[in-house]
């Protein structure tokens, strides 16, 4: 989750654009001018799942957010919760989001997502099971590998990644630009 900081979460103060000399030399950040806090803005750690259906001949699930508009199908994606590693957390949103029993967690990759702040940590889920989606998720679909189509983006980057080690060129969409 993004914060847009505006007042100071220890005194209220408004916060200023200051610039301060910090490991790296000057940095420019949100801070309080009356009690020193900084809102620091690290990206985010998202988890996202390349998943792959061992019972359903190797197809890949792909799912279109309830939230989105339009047809987009996508990864399975979530936050880490608190005390657990990247790999539990993953299969942990595999399994809420899907249902799916979860065979085998590997690490694809890390993926900068700059226009969201988060760092995206990719993994190859293999699962099996019967799909019954979370009320989060509209519907799924799954493909066969060679089917598939990347976006350039994030998660999009990554399932390009898991393709070609697979042996698979990706072949990527357009996205319509943002305006």
């Amino acid at each position: 989750m993004r914060h847009e900081y505006r007042y100071c979460p220890n005194c209220a103060t408004p916060l200023e654009l200051l610039t301060q000399a910090e490991d790296g030399g000057d940095k420019s950040r949100l801070r309080c001018p009356a009690c020193t806090w900084t809102h620091w803005n690290n990206p985010t750690p998202v988890l996202a799942a390349v998943v792959e259906c061992s019972d359903r001949e190797g197809r890949i699930l792909l799912a279109r957010n309830a939230a989105w508009s339009g047809r987009m199908f996508a990864l399975i994606t979530g936050f880490m919760e608190a005390g657990e590693t990247p790999q539990e957390g993953v299969a942990r949103e595999v399994i809420e989001e899907t249902s799916l029993e979860i065979d085998a967690v590997s690490l694809i990759g890390v993926y900068d997502f700059q226009r969201m702040n988060q760092v995206i940590i990719a993994y190859h889920v293999v699962a099996h099971g019967e799909v019954r989606l979370s009320p989060e998720l509209a519907e799924y679909k799954l493909y066969a590998p060679a089917d598939v189509r990347c976006w350039p983006a994030g998660t999009g980057y990554a399932l390009a990644d898991f393709l070609r080690s697979r042996g698979h060129e990706p072949q990527f969409i357009e996205l319509p630009r943002r305006g």
